[in-house]
């Protein structure tokens, strides 16, 4: 990878991935710019940038953690630092966009991403780059540019060179919400697939779509419905069932988050108890929040492989099945395309819509 073509490129972050930032900065052969991010006595957030800005493009890399608010709210800081410091322009490089769960409408609630979006942009970010969004649709809510790079080409080279005999494996999706990503594995890998049918969704479920109070209409000669509106019939959960052949094959089972590891579990012991032999998780972003690292150690789970967007190092000395694969030359790639305005179909290069 070629350097930079000019020197006014600045890469500054926060507290949520230093690491991070540094093999991006090292990758780019540019050093990372002195900014100072800490908390007063009473929380709030300080910023201090210690070198000038003035006409150079920033490059902010944060991501979300556990501490989502503070990862935020520091984000926010820092651009609007360089906007009133006469920053040239400000990329944000997010690799896991906070809130991106909640991009729906729910009953009595609200679009959170959405806000956060128009936070962002109104803070003086003019272009964000991030990875693997829970819905590809959210980047309709930035009114800036907005790069939703892919991890999938890493998790699949890790399936092709770290898992022995992949070619008796099987892509499984957790539910059917995730089906599309891994029908996209499969096709890459020429694999089969299977699909977990029965668990309880995460999310959009018809009770909480925003759309309980129905329209008065006038009586139809067509129906005429008496005693009121109908009562919405309760969702049953069925008993879960494994739509595809597991028995003695590999399963991977693929999504773009794991957080809670409740339902990985669950899914796992269904897959053990249908002949698979050996069980793998891939994720692009592994929060892997509260108890996660005991209950995969104590899981039918071989391996739970995720990328570095977020930092997990602690739950990897506390579960020794974690594996980290390093997407920071993805980012960095990223990087040096926009700030040397060089075309990124590249990064995007044979990546269909299922990804």
């Amino acid at each position: 990878m070629d350097a930079p073509a000019t020197s006014d490129i600045c890469i500054i972050n926060g507290n949520s991935h230093p690491d991070l930032a540094n093999l991006i900065a090292s990758r780019l052969g540019v050093n990372n710019g002195g900014c100072s991010v800490y908390h007063k006595t009473n929380r709030e957030t300080m910023v201090e940038i210690g070198d000038s800005v003035r006409g150079k493009d920033i490059y902010i890399i944060q991501t979300g953690t556990k501490d989502v608010n503070n990862n935020i709210m520091e984000l926010l800081i820092m651009a609007y630092a360089c906007k009133t410091s006469s920053a040239n322009s400000i990329v944000g490089v997010i690799p896991y966009l906070p809130y991106s769960k909640q991009c729906k409408m729910r009953k009595r609630g609200c679009i959170v991403s959405k806000l956060l979006a128009r936070m962002m942009c109104t803070s003086g970010l003019s272009h964000i780059i991030t990875m693997d969004l829970h819905q590809k649709e959210i980047q309709g809510f930035f009114d800036c540019p907005v790069d939703n790079l892919r991890a999938s080409p890493f998790l699949l080279q890790y399936i092709q060179e770290s898992i022995p005999d992949y070619r008796n494996s099987v892509i499984v999706a957790r539910n059917p919400g995730s089906a599309k990503k891994a029908t996209s594995y499969a096709e890459r890998l020429r694999l089969g697939i299977a699909v977990i049918h029965g668990e309880q969704k995460e999310s959009e479920t018809d009770e909480v779509d925003g759309r309980n109070s129905p329209p008065l209409l006038p009586k139809s000669r067509t129906m005429d419905v008496s005693g009121g509106v109908p009562v919405h019939p309760a969702k049953e959960k069925p008993p879960i069932n494994v739509v595809g052949d597991v028995g003695g094959r590999i399963a991977i089972m693929v999504d773009d988050l794991i957080d809670d590891v409740q339902s990985f579990v669950a899914a796992a012991e269904v897959l053990k108890e249908r002949g698979a032999y050996k069980i793998y998780v891939m994720a692009t972003h592994g929060l892997l929040s509260q108890d996660a690292p005991r209950l995969i150690e104590d899981s039918p789970i071989d391996e739970v492989v995720v990328t570095n967007t977020v930092p997990h190092e602690i739950q990897k000395m506390q579960c020794h099945k974690i594996k980290t694969v390093d997407i920071s030359i993805l980012l960095a790639e990223a990087i040096r395309r926009i700030h040397n305005k060089e075309s990124m179909s590249y990064l995007f290069k044979n990546v269909t819509l299922e990804d």
